[in-house]
């Protein structure tokens, strides 16, 4: 197998670092060849905040990988999440010189670039720039310019940046293993590569990642990327909830939360309890059932309503046909896309990695879909770019890559 077929999606999550292995195909697919695992430690709300602590996660969940794959790792794609993570869109222009009238490549490369002179935070850095649509002398719709007749090329782009530290700090992290870093790409893009199918994309989706200690979103429209960010809020707050509530230590609480947690309200009997037997330092409790389902609803229904109120800042969430698709290791709770479905008002549904071969139980699991949707995204790039540019494009971005 040639190494240049191997790609590998590491996601640094605030409970658990996945590493997923994939092989391209000729035909273009791609197989699951391996997945790694390990519990995340020095890492909160989808941020490093202990740097020792977390490299020594990562390599476990490489170590891992390389055994379950047998494929030696030397590069990754990183996934990257956390509340510093924000995006907009902007329109770039370019007028070709009178001595020209043919689009070529360099236009399009100026166009972005033009398109990213716009004031961001003086601590942020360029994540990503998405093309949505190009327009040539005023004709909307263009697909791609290049070899097209014009004077004026345009295009509208939605941009995602972070803070340049926080990014650097996951790229140390890998790089200290040691391993290369390809590109780092925003989680909820990555999972969108394998959640959604073109099709629904241009029919207009909602992609919501909910992890351990954050909630990615991207919006689709008309097969472009509209909105996208996430919020500090996850799982783990889930369980934390019910921690309090119920006043039960927190291991304890996330094994009621997966076990035994709904997000559907008023489907238990009368007073129907579960019961928590003694364990060492814990002298076992009775709790009811539908106190526990409400304090999971409370706290979903109050990330789904925040996400909307953030969304209804632009149009776009009026033009999901397709509806809400929830992902991540919290879309297992039971009800959650109904839950979803009220508040939104579109059609919801759970969501995993489609067209996919190989490791059936990775990509039917929706806490892999981001990394596994890093070695799509992965696939795209390689198939699409020379290796050296976006080694040139993070260094130029991020500083310190090398």
């Amino acid at each position: 197998m040639a190494s240049s077929d191997l790609m590998v999606g590491l996601e640094i999550g605030t409970s658990k670092i996945c590493v997923v292995v994939g092989e391209g195909r000729p035909d273009g697919t791609i197989k699951v060849l391996g997945v790694g695992q390990a519990p995340s430690r020095g890492v909160r709300k989808g941020e490093i905040v202990d740097f020792e602590t977390a490299m020594k996660c990562v390599h476990e969940a490489v170590v891992d990988a390389e055994q379950k794959s047998d494929v030696m790792i030397r590069s990754v794609y990183v996934g990257v999440t956390g509340a510093h993570i924000q995006s907009f869109n902007n329109r770039g222009a370019v007028v070709l010189p009178e001595d020209r009238d043919e689009i070529d490549d360099q236009d399009v490369e100026d166009v972005k670039i033009n398109a990213r002179e716009v004031s961001i935070p003086a601590p942020n850095a360029f994540l990503h720039s998405i093309i949505q649509h190009y327009h040539v002398d005023g004709q909307d719709g263009v697909l791609n310019p290049i070899g097209m007749l014009g004077e004026k090329l345009e295009a509208d782009f939605h941009i995602i940046h972070g803070v340049r530290t926080r990014i650097q700090n996951t790229i140390r992290c890998v790089k200290e293993l040691p391993l290369d870093v390809e590109d780092v790409v925003f989680n909820a893009l990555a999972a969108a590569q394998v959640v959604l199918t073109q099709h629904q994309k241009n029919l207009g989706a909602l992609v919501i990642d909910i992890g351990g200690g954050t909630t990615d979103y991207i919006l689709y429209v008309d097969g472009a990327v509209k909105q996208s960010g996430c919020f500090a809020v996850g799982g783990d707050h889930i369980t934390n909830d019910i921690s309090m509530g119920l006043r039960i230590p927190m291991t304890r609480a996330e094994k009621l939360k997966i076990e035994e947690g709904s997000v559907t309200l008023g489907n238990c009997l009368p007073g129907e309890t579960v019961l928590l037997k003694d364990d060492s330092g814990f002298a076992g409790k009775e709790v009811e059932r539908e106190t526990l389902n409400t304090i999971i609803h409370l706290r979903l229904r109050e990330i789904f309503e925040l996400l909307k109120r953030k969304l209804e800042e632009e149009p776009f969430i009026n033009y999901i046909g397709e509806g809400v698709f929830i992902t991540g290791g919290c879309s297992h709770l039971s009800g959650i896309a109904h839950l979803a479905e009220e508040v939104f008002e579109v059609p919801a549904r759970v969501a995993h990695a489609q067209t996919m071969s190989g490791l059936t139980s990775a990509f039917e699991n929706p806490q892999f879909s981001a990394a596994i949707g890093l070695i799509k995204y992965a696939h795209a790039v390689q198939a699409d770019r020379p290796r050296a540019n976006w080694r040139q494009r993070i260094t130029k971005f991020i500083p310190g890559f090398r």
